[in-house]
């Protein structure tokens, strides 16, 4: 089974996507599960919730801004207020969720925690492989801190439109339900990049919303 675990829903700043149209889109690309992951609300996933399947999971979570770089929080039922790195895993933890590091060490997008020694008892997951991240060497390097740190992992697409739903996941045996699911699979990870112009694209589209709402 596959999981993306890293969609964005129209309700980010930079989001385009309908939530019943991320669950359609993902049911044809043969996942058996996604995450949706909107910027600092959990209202996307919350929806998307709505049109879950019982061959299509949803991931309820959150790309929260803190002031060392964006957060992931998975199985999440409450809005996370803080944006302090430590009061924002705080909230995650509180919620039973999970605290993963997204793009780590992107330094294009430079929007990653860049996570340090000190940061492995607050982080669950390291996200090994994002579709967004344009230099390969970003991802290898969070897999090397992965592996050195022995932190368990994540993947996903970062998606912001349909055409980049389902090329970076999980493989996983059994369905990921909670968040002790996760860490009990036998896991693999599979992905692709985006194409540039996607990022592109999502730049226009958040100046656009924010002139425009």
């Amino acid at each position: 089974m596959k999981y993306d675990l890293h969609v964005h829903s129209k309700y980010s700043r930079d989001g385009f996507l309908n939530p019943k149209m991320i669950i359609k889109t993902a049911q044809k690309r043969g996942l058996s599960g996604v995450a949706i992951t909107d910027h600092n609300t959990i209202q996307g996933g919350l929806i998307a919730k709505k049109f879950e399947t019982e061959d299509l999971h949803v991931i309820v979570g959150s790309e929260i801004d803190t002031d060392r770089g964006e957060v992931l929080g998975l199985f999440l039922n409450e809005e996370i207020k803080s944006r302090m790195f430590s009061d924002v895993v705080k909230e995650i933890k509180d919620q039973n969720g999970l605290v993963i590091a997204p793009h780590p060490f992107d330094e294009i997008r430079g929007n990653g925690i860049n996570p340090q020694k000190d940061d492995i008892p607050f982080i669950d997951c390291i996200e090994i492989y994002n579709s967004r991240c344009l230099l390969e060497k970003y991802n290898l390097k969070a897999r090397k801190f992965s592996v050195e740190n022995k932190l368990k992992i994540s993947a996903g697409s970062d998606a912001h439109f349909a055409n980049e739903i389902g090329k970076a996941g999980l493989v996983v045996q059994e369905k990921i339900v909670n968040p002790e699911d996760l860490f009990e699979n036998n896991l693999s990870y599979f992905g692709e990049k985006s194409n540039i112009f996607n990022l592109g694209l999502t730049k226009l589209l958040e100046i656009w919303k924010h002139k425009n709402f």
